[in-house]
């Protein structure tokens, strides 16, 4: 394949974002613009007297002069223009097709009769406004939008006469209701204000269809995209005025949902119009038994990686049986995919090998396989499209693929377990100085100086919700938001390396996943963390380690309201292409006046934010050392093994179905102890009896509770797994899997102190055998004291998890 080859390929298209427009505005239809009102019909002198008497009644008696001539003036001019109401008569004038200058209308008509003053232009904007207000006339969206000088004191006017109360209810709602700037108050006032004048109404009858309709005007109007949007939505839908029906968010009326199986093929715009129907109707009957991201997977493969390339290097292709020439050519393109290059990453300058290209072969071989036992059971619908399939067994064999891919993964986790306590300490690092630093800049005016972490900074003004400040460089930068990236970045890496859990699993842990386990002896406590169902739809349960309880509860602390409640947010499914019911989750930040759930790409990019400061570089190539989430993953399994843990106990953890993925995943580990492992696993399914699997009796169960009471030593707890031996022959202070409790630290320094003078004497003595053993013991010692002191030195009270007050029945657990 050659790279003029590839320049010349055209794009497909993606029809999804409007495709979603389409759906919105359908569900939600914009209310039609209202005719026939009674005060568009009145005659001139009561449209004087509506636009003169109160409440439009200015105090100034120059500036109501000025108004009543502008009124004179437009009245005159309106009452020229054919119609038989005022609204007929303005959009029939054709000012309204001029936008802003649709005063030239006026004008030109008003110059002939005498009439012209250099105050002329502002009379007529004054009177135009008072006529909207007092609803005489309804211009279109699209002209309020687009004409500034009646657009700007909009708001004011409708709020003394239309709906006094309703706007009342706006102002003091953005003034109580945090992360609503004044600005964005100000600009969601004009907003609902021109929606009121151009459909009629209150604020109380504005619905989606208004703010989608507004959205795309402004849209056409700006040529880009609307600013404080969300923050309007937000406020109309708090304050209850867009119904029951109204998504929660802004952002759930962009998303594009599920597409048929239609919309997936269309994508694609394939050529071959017979071909492409049966894509459909393969897809259509595969549906049922795949979730849609298996779904969307496989429109991909089908319509872009095999017919869709066929058609750009074999126009006018009609049919599934391929030449061979033409099914090796596909096979060989397939290998490889194009190398851009250039700033924009639009040059093609060659091809890569594709790494997981059998990928596209296994789903092509299924699809001709399928239609084969398809025409059997159907041959009137399947048995036209019968073909020998170009992809052959030894083509889809996948073997030798996943022994390259583990090789990769080995490398990949070896290289980055060693490093992965430099990551560690740069996360805190940046939380901390990042925290410091917003503390310090925060109460500061703006031009003023501040020294931060011996860096000179001078706050230039807040902007939309942002902290600026110029450091000594001359660079710009948001404090606010470099504390937002360092915190969730030092939390994110702490709750995967500690956890090991799956990216998805980690976007849905929510305040009531934290759940307690009291023993009914003892009454001691034991923390859990519950992981709902994700890949393997298996929901799993997961110790509380302290590290782990001491992240989880800055994360909660920081995202409690000013009720000290989670707040319920609605989150969407990237791979379900859905929005979950709105729950407590903890990884979730403000944006202006909402709070949103982090996704996982904004939590990627702050992993790599993080990076960047490590200096940390790739062994291969010398770029900057990646991570993504799920090395932490990979990281957590291979360190769990490599210490001790038994790969079964592992495979739980995980929430693997199978051990040999949990075995794929860890990177090193002695090839006969998985042997033996696998055959000792074999020998005892062999000889236990099946009397075994059975309900468990009393006394077992108590066995089984009596484990958690015998795990209380001296000086903590030992956080072993039920019914396994301790592999450190009870020298708890050297074992990982040792808690330390904070009460016994006095024993454990009395502990050291009494090994310091025991390695005093034996190397005094010459005892030197015991030496070793002992600083082994001294080091473990330190290491307990070190976890005991990193505690807080109070308890924090997570408090139990609530549904919010104003979302009582929204919260479905998943």
């Amino acid at each position: 394949m050659t790279a003029t080859t590839l320049a010349a390929a055209p794009a497909t298209r993606s029809v999804g974002p409007a495709l979603s427009r389409e759906a919105m505005r359908s569900r939600f239809p914009a209310r039609q613009a209202s005719t026939g009102w009674p005060t568009e019909r009145c005659d001139r002198d009561e449209a004087m007297r509506l636009a003169t008497a109160p409440p439009f009644v200015i105090p100034s008696a120059t500036v109501q002069a000025k108004r009543v001539r502008g009124l004179t003036h437009v009245l005159d001019w309106l009452q020229a223009q054919s119609g038989d109401t005022w609204q007929q008569r303005w959009t029939n004038s054709g000012a309204e097709d001029l936008g802003a200058d649709w005063r030239r209308v006026p004008l030109a008509w008003l110059e002939p009769r005498g009439r012209r003053s250099q105050w002329l232009p502002s009379e007529l904007s004054s009177a135009m406004r008072v006529l909207i207000c007092a609803d005489v006339l309804r211009p279109s969206l699209g002209w309020l939008v687009s004409a500034p000088s009646i657009k700007s004191e909009l708001a004011a006017g409708l709020a003394l006469d239309r709906d006094p109360a309703g706007f009342g209810r706006l102002r003091e709602h953005c003034r109580t209701a945090s992360g609503i700037s004044g600005p964005a108050a100000r600009l969601a006032a004009g907003r609902a204000a021109v929606i009121v004048a151009a459909k009629g109404g209150g604020l109380a009858d504005i619905t989606v269809g208004d703010v989608l309709e507004l959205l795309d005007t402004e849209t056409a109007t700006f040529l880009a995209w609307p600013r404080d949007v969300p923050v309007f939505y937000q406020i109309l839908r708090d304050l209850g005025f867009l119904g029951d029906q109204a998504p929660l968010r802004f952002r759930q009326l962009r998303t594009g949902g599920q597409l048929t199986p239609e919309q997936l093929i269309d994508r694609y715009d394939l050529q071959c119009r017979p071909i492409r129907d049966l894509l459909v109707d393969y897809l259509r009957e595969r549906q049922p038994s795949l979730d849609y991201n298996s779904l969307r997977d496989l429109s991909y493969y089908l319509g872009r990686r095999f017919w869709k390339d066929l058609e750009l290097h074999h126009p006018g292709i009609d049919r599934l049986h391929l030449p061979l020439e033409i099914a090796t050519a596909w096979r060989q393109r397939l290998q490889e995919k194009p190398r851009a290059a250039g700033s924009t990453g639009d040059v093609v300058v060659g091809t890569v090998p594709r790494i997981a290209y059998r990928e596209a072969l296994v789903k092509v071989r299924s699809f001709y396989l399928d239609l084969s036992q398809w025409a059997l059971e159907d041959p009137a619908r399947w048995a036209v499209w019968v073909a020998p399939c170009p992809v052959g067994r030894a083509d889809a064999e996948q073997r030798k693929f996943k022994r390259h891919r583990k090789a990769r993964m080995d490398a990949r986790t070896r290289e980055r377990l060693p490093v992965l306590p430099v990551l560690i300490a740069t996360v805190e690092r940046r939380k901390v100085a990042a925290a410091s630093m917003l503390e310090a800049v925060l109460p500061i005016e703006a031009g003023r100086r501040v020294t931060v972490n011996g860096e000179h900074l001078t706050r230039t003004g807040a902007s939309t919700g942002k902290l600026l400040v110029m450091d000594s460089t001359g660079r710009r930068r948001d404090v606010r938001c470099e504390d937002e990236y360092a915190f969730w970045a030092w939390a994110a890496v702490n709750v995967l390396r500690l956890t090991g859990i799956r990216i998805e699993e980690l976007m849905e842990i929510s305040h009531h996943s934290l759940i307690q386990y009291r023993l009914p002896t003892t009454g001691e406590i034991v923390p859990l963390l519950q992981i709902a169902p994700s890949k393997t739809d298996a929901e799993r349960l997961l110790v509380v380690s302290p590290e782990l309880a001491e992240v989880l509860s800055t994360v909660i602390i920081r995202i409690r309201d000013a009720s000290g409640v989670v707040p319920l947010v609605p989150a969407y499914d990237w791979h379900e292409c859905l929005w979950n019911p709105p729950a407590p989750l903890l990884f979730q930040r403000r944006f202006g006046a909402e709070s949103r759930a982090i996704s996982h790409g904004t939590i990627r990019k702050m992993i790599q934010a993080a990076l960047a400061d490590t200096g940390l570089t790739d062994s291969a190539d010398g770029s900057p050392l990646n991570y993504t989430p799920h090395d932490f993953r990979r990281l957590f399994i291979t360190d769990a093994i490599l210490n001790g843990m038994p790969p079964h106990i592992a495979q739980v953890i995980a929430g693997h179905r199978d051990i040999n993925v949990t075995l794929g995943y860890k990177a090193v580990y002695p090839e006969e102890a998985i042997q033996a492992h696998l055959s000792f696993l074999a020998r005892r399914r062999g000889l236990r009896p099946s009397e075994e699997y059975r309900v468990p009796t009393d006394i077992e169960w108590q066995e089984f509770l009596g484990h958690f009471e015998r795990r209380k030593v001296s000086t903590g707890i030992c956080a072993r797994a039920f019914s396994t031996p301790c592999v450190h022959e009870h020298a708890c202070l050297r074992c990982s899997m040792h808690w330390p409790d904070p009460a016994q630290r006095s024993r454990i320094v009395d502990i050291r102190d009494n090994l310091i003078d025991r390695i005093a004497e034996a190397e005094r003595e010459g005892w030197l055998g015991e030496v070793e053993g002992l600083a082994l013991s001294l080091a473990g010692a330190n290491d307990k004291l070190l976890q005991i002191d990193r505690q807080p030195a109070t308890a924090i009270d997570l408090g139990m998890p609530t549904r919010a007050p104003s979302q009582p029945n929204k919260h479905q657990h998943r």
